[in-house]
């Protein structure tokens, strides 16, 4: 009996001392002559969804959610944040290359169209994120349009 006492003061004290490791949460400053939705001047409805859906990862307006603030879960929340803005990070988009943005368009349709993103395990804890088919049609119908008119 002890020694599971004692194995449960140390992950307890670990638990503890791995809170003290700082995650850098500070979003950049948002210029919106680059930013999508405001350089694209992106109806109300497109901006609310991209917003819900997509701005938590893909731009640096992310709002990081309690649970966020709690190691280990801090860290992997921090690493998706990361890898999604490095994939497509909406607050810069007006600094890509027009074959980058067209083929950031593109995956996006098929990862709204493959229901890929937004990730599951995101809409989970944000309900806002769950998009309905009609509102995945919207978006894709919007960014092809993009695609079509080539005015991306």
């Amino acid at each position: 009996m002890k020694t599971v006492k004692k194995v449960i003061f140390w992950v307890l004290v670990g638990f503890a001392l791995i809170q003290f490791v700082p995650i850098d949460r500070i979003n950049k400053p948002v210029d919106h002559t680059v930013n999508f939705v405001d350089a694209k001047k992106s109806p109300e409805k497109i901006k609310t969804l991209l917003k819900n859906a997509c701005y938590d990862c893909h731009s640096n307006e992310t709002v990081y959610p309690k649970y966020a603030f709690i190691a280990p879960i801090s860290w992997s929340v921090k690493s998706h944040v990361n890898e999604g803005r490095e994939h497509l990070n909406f607050s810069v988009w007006e600094t890509y290359n027009i074959d980058l943005k067209a083929n950031m368009l593109t995956k996006s349709v098929q990862t709204i169209q493959g229901k890929t993103m937004p990730m599951p395990g995101y809409i989970v804890y944000h309900k806002e994120a769950n998009l309905s088919e009609a509102e995945r049609s919207l978006l894709v119908q919007y960014f092809e349009g993009m695609l079509k008119s080539k005015t991306y």
